[in-house]
């Protein structure tokens, strides 16, 4: 078997599979590797070698990805908006809220406060499918 000529073949649907099925470049790192397994396939017959050469390639240009992409930052509301507590919250732990006519989970912004049920409060911050809420009198203080 000609596995330079395999190995570019690899290289070529690995990358061709990127555009049709993006997966933020992994597929592309798989293709990269490929094309220089082929290179080096040139020199070493050993089709084991090129395997763990291969899989070696493909884990280092994948994890350096990371480099590239964007931080994570969490979803912040422009701007404060107002919600009424369904459930108490109390310090560190989930309750309840009610926010634009549907009921969220929440947690208090300062860990150290109590907020009670019923209680006017303002949105501040969302994580995932959590507001982070602080009472309005706080700012009224």
């Amino acid at each position: 078997m000609n596995y330079p000529l395999f190995w570019a073949i690899l290289g070529v649907i690995f990358c061709l599979m990127e555009l049709f099925l993006p997966t933020g470049f992994v597929e592309s790192t798989l293709g990269i590797s490929a094309f220089i397994v082929a290179v080096i396939a040139l020199g070493v017959p050993s089709f084991t070698f090129q395997m763990v050469v291969w899989v070696a390639l493909s884990l280092v240009f994948t994890f350096s990805l990371r480099w590239f992409l964007p931080k994570r930052t969490p979803y912040i509301l422009q701007d404060s908006t107002e919600a009424r507590t369904l459930t108490a919250i109390p310090p560190g732990k989930v309750g309840r809220v009610i926010y634009e006519g549907n009921s969220w989970q929440a947690r208090c912004d300062d860990e150290t406060i109590t907020i009670g049920a019923d209680q006017p409060v303002v949105v501040v911050s969302r994580k995932g499918n959590t507001l982070y809420v602080i009472p309005e009198s706080a700012l009224r203080a």
